[in-house]
């Protein structure tokens, strides 16, 4: 008997917050470390800096039969001087790559959360493979830059897109 090969489950239910549980940092940590030290090669060993103590962890996890299941991606934002917030460290599980919403959907929430927060700029730097993404939700690059040696581009949100004022 020859089995044809089957698509992988992918939850699509999905929501998003403000990573306020012990467990969801731990998972979005993992996650990160996962990402950007094991298969991207960016950081060695872990990947976290000072900024970690002071950023916002926000992220989305999968529901099966409405109960949270596993974060399956994850942001921080964190405002650097009064009203200029960045975000960063932004990563989706390999598993969800692709699945409609879940990316653009964390971009959102962390804009979204600044500009609440008085949020006059929202800046990031985005891997080049990725500027795309966020230019499709309004944001602009900015200039071409180099973080951890890997290409990327210095990109702004336009806040008024989000709910916010100045970009």
């Amino acid at each position: 008997m020859i089995l044809e090969p089957v698509a992988p489950f992918r939850n699509r239910d999905v929501g998003f917050r403000a990573a306020t549980e012990a467990w969801e940092l731990a998972a979005y940590h993992r996650l990160r470390r996962r990402v950007f030290c094991d298969e991207q090669r960016l950081f060695a060993g872990d990947d976290r800096d000072a900024i970690d103590a002071r950023a916002t962890a926000l992220v989305a996890f999968g529901r099966l039969a409405g109960v949270i299941d596993d974060v399956v991606a994850g942001v921080r934002i964190w405002e650097a001087e009064p009203g200029a917030w960045w975000g960063g460290r932004l990563v989706v599980h390999a598993d969800h790559r692709g699945t409609a919403g879940i990316a653009s959907g964390l971009i959102r929430l962390a804009v979204a959360t600044a500009c609440r927060r008085g949020a006059q700029s929202f800046r990031a730097t985005v891997q080049v493979p990725n500027v795309a993404l966020f230019v499709r939700l309004g944001w602009t690059v900015v200039a071409a830059v180099d973080v951890h040696g890997a290409p990327h581009a210095l990109m702004a949100a336009d806040l008024a897109a989000f709910g916010g004022g100045a970009s």
